[in-house]
């Protein structure tokens, strides 16, 4: 410890040695974890170098790490984890004559190619993961991705690396001519000896013949088994090049370490800076071609013929994925093109120069499918639809995690590639040995590279699942060595296929490329156990053979997950929460700001269910470092659409903080916030002194809300007493209108009275009949305190109150997303037995209002002679959790419904407000950070004209907050729009 101590202060980053961080960094998207010694985030080129002397002197190994790459276990291990991705992620340097570019290892890859685009140029691969999967981590495991049919892999763009040797030296490894070549070999140094030995070991005729005769075939694009020595084979001055072979690149022909350290995975060398090579943009006539099959070998020999047209891409979705997807919100909209019950779907992506082209070689394609008998439906999906399918494609792997139980689609040899031609075959042999063991499989993904993501159904929390964990990739091994094939496409080696290396490439091999770590890494600091001296591919594992999953008692209901801890078991760690706002959506808010780890959705997953998982506890909950990890949440339930499992994080953490107040007590604050309606009902007696108290400084310094905002103040009169003395006269009561219940909410009911009016005579005109009961607040604020139970009793006498007059005929409306949509959502998991039916009946008949006139609108209750034609520019900002939950384009088609109304939606996600979270003093910085990522830029950059629009009482007051535009909630906009 006192090392690390010492290593610390010599670090101008950051070295944690915590609990908390090991527990996060000891996961990653497959099925392994080991607890790191510490977590490093150096800042600097210096840093990197003190590390690697630091570790060479004490022995400690180096584990680098970016993001969105791995799935084999390349990132966990016993030492000190060091995470790149905060601090080294600039683009160094574009040259578009030579279309090349300098990154970082932390640079995004889709953010990368938004910096290019402006040049009209590209980096051709793309991973499933691309919206956060870095370029470091793509380089160590030669990353591909849906396009490699035409692009090919990382390795064939990485023209240059600068890196540090294992003793801190600094080098280049670029393509060399022999006179280079030559020159290297001459030095009396580390990198001297790496040119010199290795060279010699290529140079050996045995050693060439037993690498040509043993490693994968070269006709195989995909192939990411060990070191890449069959490839430096190819160069200058050895031209071991077979025939057929082809490179995308010509510098290729000359000898370059390059090709060595793609796909090493951190295993040879610590890059610094990497140098790609770059492609002009694609065509731009595009088109998917989604073809229906009856069966997935029908879509295998369907793909031999796609691939004689060329395209970008030729993906497969099997029945089993496609079904998933019709239990995820999000991608259940993405399925727009699914006709009927499809056994297989392959999405063929065609592009050409001019849309005759096009078009001749999508008609040729069906026309051949169809003559062979391959193919049932033959949608043709173009422009912003094809983003759609996409989506719903790349949403495979998390979606996967989503089957309820212990049992999952576990990947173990989810990453073999073959000979294309060899695909049907291998695949029909593939599925001959799962039914020997009676089980079945999932397939996915890149049919046109001759690589699909199979991925049996194992329970790994059982001995027999452990067992078959193995057995499974031993037998598979086999099967891929007799057609020749890569145990590893381009999900890389790491902990689960190293084991398996002298089998795949022949004893003799495996001791050549044991040779080349020994020399690139004589004390073995670099991500040991990955690639050589891998340990049993079966330990290590998150779950232990006959491990128990405990239960809990909880106050929501997680039965549909099996509880709780499962409920956290569903992240599956592919990390889609580490998107930044430059990728769109919500999740993670508190992530995009911070880009720290401990504050993504899968961090906050994984610390619940490591500590619930191993407390010794007498409250398993009772941890404050679960606490810490859930403190940025806004709640905001961006994950619970989002995330491809979702993982609803703001329930989990409603619900940890309940039981953790059982141990430590419920704070000051937290219990008032919580009380906020009984408080405002207080206030709002004598609302001038009530909104001068709480706005005083010395008031929000007791209640530790910051200074730097002002508070919510109370209205002259609440929209119950408006109600009461006006609303009843108002409301249209005639046989024919049709009758809504409004929900009075406590936000509008005493802060935006204004607002609540404006909705109930917008609805008065527009013919409905407005009635308003009496009945309990929502209990928002309660859920957002962790206050479970006592939001759970207000849940049930809402329900008891709203069961017997709420139904298709009189649906429920309510004005502020987060309190409206709790009837949707967490009211139907804290329902009493005798109230879940109902709880359901309700929730389908409950709508914003936004939904409600949205849907009477496209009925052809409303018409547009009802609006004014004046014209207006309206710039809207959508709520979490109407974005989670139901949908912005509700507001959208009510906004742009006059005649001569103009709307344009901020492509923003959480505003940073988030209830009370904003006005917390500790996390204001963190909440206005959240504003400035998207949503005040905009605002700002709006015409003093331009009506700002907002649903959310809290968007509203953060937007006033960070821009002084005063913004409107979209029922005021519509109200005033009235003719």
């Amino acid at each position: 410890m006192k090392k690390l101590q010492n290593l610390a202060q010599n670090l101008d980053g950051e070295l944690h040695y915590d609990m908390k961080l090991r527990i996060l960094y000891a996961t990653d998207a497959s099925a392994y974890r080991q607890i790191p010694m510490a977590v490093a985030i150096p800042k600097t080129e210096k840093d990197l170098k003190t590390l690697i002397l630091f570790a060479k002197e004490e022995g400690i190994s180096l584990i680098p790490r970016t993001a969105g790459t791995s799935l084999a276990g390349q990132v966990v291990g016993e030492g000190i984890v060091v995470d790149v991705s905060v601090h080294f992620n600039q683009i160094l340097e574009v040259n578009p004559e030579e279309k090349t570019v300098w990154v970082q290892a932390g640079v995004i890859r889709d953010e990368l190619n938004r910096h290019l685009k402006k040049h009209n140029l590209f980096f051709a691969p793309e991973t499933s993961t691309a919206n956060r999967a870095m370029v470091g981590g793509m380089v160590g495991n030669n990353s591909c991705g849906s396009n490699s049919v035409a692009y090919g892999s990382t390795r064939e763009h990485l023209l240059e690396v600068k890196a540090l040797l294992s003793d801190a030296s600094e080098v280049s490894f670029k393509s060399l001519t022999s006179k280079d070549l030559e020159q290297k070999k001459q030095q009396k140094n580390l990198e001297g000896k790496l040119y010199r030995d290795i060279f010699k070991i290529l140079s050996d005729k045995e050693n060439q013949e037993e690498i040509i005769k043993e490693f994968p075939k070269p006709s195989i694009p995909r192939r990411n088994t060990g070191y890449a020595l069959d490839l430096l084979l190819q160069t200058a001055p050895f031209n071991s090049k077979p025939e057929n072979s082809e490179t995308i690149i010509s510098e290729f022909e000359n000898f370059n370490f390059s090709k060595l350290i793609a796909g090493s995975e951190g295993t040879l060398a610590f890059m610094t800076a990497i140098k790609l090579n770059l492609l002009p943009l694609p065509p731009k006539e595009k088109a998917l071609i989604c073809v229906h099959f009856e069966s997935v070998d029908a879509a295998l020999r369907g793909n031999l013929i796609a691939l004689k047209y060329k395209p970008q891409a030729s993906e497969l979705m099997d029945k089993y994925i496609l079904d998933c997807t019709k239990e995820n919100k999000e991608q259940a909209q993405n399925r727009f093109f699914v006709k009927g019950d499809p056994a297989a779907i392959l999405v063929i992506d065609l592009a050409r120069e001019n849309p005759q082209e096009l078009e001749n070689a999508i008609q040729n394609m069906i026309e051949e499918l169809k003559n062979a008998n391959l193919g049932e439906h033959f949608p043709i999906v173009k422009g912003a639809d094809m983003k759609r399918v996409w989506t719903l494609r790349k949403a495979g792997l998390g979606l996967l995690a989503n089957i309820k139980g212990d049992a999952k689609a576990v990947a173990v040899i989810e990453d073999t590639a073959v000979d294309v031609e060899d695909l049907p075959n291998y695949i029909r042999d593939f599925n001959l040995i799962l039914k020997k063991y009676d089980l079945y499989c999932v397939h996915y993904a890149h049919a046109g590279s001759g690589e699909l993501h199979l991925r049996p159904i194992l329970n790994l929390k059982t001995e027999e699942g452990n067992k078959m964990f193995r057995i499974i990739a031993q037998e598979i091994a086999e099967l891929v060595k007799k057609y020749r094939g890569s145990l590893s496409g381009e999900h890389g080696d790491g902990r689960l296929r190293g084991e398996f290396i002298p089998f795949m490439i022949g004893e003799k091999n495996y001791q050549l490329i044991q040779e080349v770590k020994r020399i690139f890494d004589p004390n073995n600091i670099f991500n040991p156990q990955k690639i050589v001296e891998t340990p049993s591919m079966n330990s290590s594992l998150r779950y232990a053979p006959n491990q128990k999953t405990p239960d809990f008692e909880t106050i929501f209901s997680f039965e549909k997950q099996g509880g709780i801890l499962r409920a956290a078991e569903l992240c599956n760690g592919s990390g889609d929460c580490r998107k930044t706002e430059l990728a769109g959506g919500t999740m993670c808010p508190s992530y995009m700001a911070t880009r720290r780890e401990q504050d993504t959705t899968r961090a906050r997953a994984n610390i619940l269910r490591e500590m619930l998982t191993q407390s010794k506890k007498k409250n398993p909950f009772d941890h404050s470092e679960i606490k810490e990890v859930m403190d940025l949440c806004l709640s905001c339930k961006a994950c619970k659409s989002e995330c491809p499992s979702n993982v609803d994080v703001a329930k989990l953490k409603a619900e940890f903080l309940q039981q953790y107040y059982k141990s430590n007590g419920v704070p000051f604050r937290t219990r008032q916030i919580a009380n906020f309606t009984k408080s405002q009902k207080i206030a709002s007696l004598a609302p001038t002194i009530s909104n001068s108290l709480i706005n005083s400084s010395l008031a929000k310094r007791i209640m530790g809300f910051s200074t730097k905002r002002p508070m919510p103040k109370l209205q002259k009169t609440t929209l119950r007493k408006w109600w009461k003395k006006e609303g009843n006269k108002l409301s249209t009561r005639s046989e024919n209108s049709r009758k809504v219940y409004l929900f009075c909410d406590e936000f509008t009911n005493f802060n935006d009275t204004h607002i609540g009016i404006a909705a109930v005579k917008l609805l008065t005109k527009l013919g409905y009949e407005v009635l308003m009961c009496e009945h309990r607040e929502s209990g928002r604020t309660y859920l957002s305190k962790g206050l479970v139970s006592e939001a759970k009793v207000i849940a049930n006498e809402n329900i008891a109150i709203f069961k017997d007059l709420i139904s298709e005929k009189t649906p429920l409306l309510g004005i502020e997303p987060s309190t409206i949509l709790t009837f949707r959502d967490e009211y139907l998991d804290l329902a009493e037995v005798q109230y879940q039916e109902s709880s359901q009946e309700i929730a389908k008949n409950t709508f914003l209002i936004d939904e409600f006139i949205a849907q009477e609108i496209e009925k052809g209750n409303i018409s547009k002679a009802q609006f004014t034609d004046e014209k207006k520019e309206i710039l809207l900002h959508g709520h979490c959790h109407q974005k989670a939950l139901s949908s912005v384009s509700f507001t959208e088609k009510m906004l742009d419904f006059p005649k001569n109304y103009t709307l344009k939606t901020i492509p923003s996600g959480c505003c940073g407000m988030a209830g009370s979270f904003g006005y917390e003093k500790e996390h204001y910085e963190v909440s206005m950070k959240i504003g400035e990522l998207v949503l005040f830029p905009a605002v700002r950059q709006a015409e003093n004209e331009t009506l700002i629009a907002a649903l959310g009482t809290s968007c509203r007051h953060q937007i006033k907050d960070g821009t002084g535009r005063k913004s409107l909630h979209p029922i005021e906009i519509l109200f005033r729009a009235l003719d």
